[in-house]
């Protein structure tokens, strides 16, 4: 502060220099404003190290109703998530001075580098990179889920990775409170969940877990698991005479995942038979997975916390947009910024 106002002081007596020369005035004091206001912002505004790479990720179309709900319920998400695997903000900014004139706003988070379905693309993962990045993903899972909350769109381009092959969570935008009703069209369709295709209202926690062993299984084959493209079935209603004519069908036994994952390791091959069960209550939990052999080597049981409960109480009100927008604005306002945090660094 005290730098800023010797700064000032000498930009108003540079002006009185300049009257007394005879000097253009407004010449002279549009240069000195803009040189004490860059001082100032040099001397007064401190960037955190963590900010020395760093994403931005714009949010607009607030004027609908929809999206001015899900940014501020997203906004809420990423505020409450202090995890290494799952992705924080550094910080969230508007340009905007005034409620009335606010349309967007802009997340600042760390610059992870790519996403896992780039790196896919890129090269063939060992098992011993596979069994790394999938601890890190469950790790984070148990994190989200013990908050009450299913992100229902997990796939490779939402799981960011950085050169060390540390791996962050990302995307809130299609998250939602575990006990309430549900739509079905969530979720990229090769990693979606039977009971999501089957456009069940309620389902569970475990429809992320059978999206990261559709990951895992892409990881270890080099190619998508269930890739399908019928459009036409991707949201099936179950009346009456579908079910007969699914019941009509004749039976086809189970495939062997053992000779679908030949170069896999037992352990790898018995992870994803307990992760892509068809019964969402047999599935494995993200806490049970952790616990299994696959991912011992890496497993470092400290690290694998859980969150402090989070506020759902305004998810399923039902406001105008101009509140929603009144909302995420008091939201930006008051997020404190993280500095130099081990869930926001790199």
């Amino acid at each position: 502060m005290c730098v800023c106002l010797y700064v000032c002081l000498c930009g108003f007596l540079s002006v009185f220099l300049c009257m007394c020369l005879s000097v253009c005035l407004p010449v002279c004091l549009s240069a000195c404003l803009s040189v004490c206001l860059s001082a100032c912002l040099s001397a007064c505004l401190s960037v955190p190290p963590s900010w020395s790479r760093s994403a931005l990720d714009r949010r607009s179309g607030l004027k609908s109703k929809l999206f001015a709900k899900r940014a501020y319920r997203e906004l809420r998400l990423l505020k409450h998530m202090k995890h290494e695997n799952v992705i924080g903000l550094l910080d969230v900014f508007t340009s905007e001075i005034i409620l009335d004139r606010f349309r967007d706003f802009y997340l600042v988070m760390p610059f992870m580098g790519t996403d896992l379905g780039k790196l896919m693309r890129l090269e063939k993962l060992t098992e011993e990179r596979v069994q790394f990045l999938v601890y890190q993903m469950l790790k984070g899972l148990k994190y989200i889920h013990s908050a009450g909350i299913i992100h229902r769109d997990l796939k490779p381009g939402n799981l960011a990775v950085n050169p060390d092959c540390e791996l962050k969570i990302l995307d809130f935008g299609l998250a939602r409170q575990a006990d309430t009703e549900m739509t079905g069209y969530v979720v990229t369709r090769w990693y979606r969940a039977p009971e999501v295709i089957l456009n069940w209202m309620h389902y569970t926690q475990t429809v992320d877990i059978w999206s990261v062993g559709c990951i895992m299984a892409e990881m270890l084959l080099g190619k998508p698991l269930f890739k399908g493209n019928d459009r036409i079935l991707s949201n099936v209603t179950l009346d009456q005479n579908a079910k007969n004519y699914i019941r009509s069908l004749p039976k086809i036994p189970k495939r062997d995942m053992h000779t679908i994952f030949s170069k896999a390791s037992s352990h790898a091959v018995g992870m994803l038979e307990r992760m892509l069960l068809l019964d969402p209550e047999a599935r494995v939990s993200a806490a049970e997975a952790l616990a299994t052999p696959f991912v011992s080597e890496f497993r470092e049981p400290e690290e694998e916390t859980e969150a402090l409960p989070y506020d759902h109480s305004m998810d399923n009100t039902d406001l105008p947009v101009d509140q929603w927008k009144r909302h995420t604005f008091t939201e930006i306002l008051t997020f404190s910024p993280l500095r130099d945090s081990k869930e926001t660094s790199l």
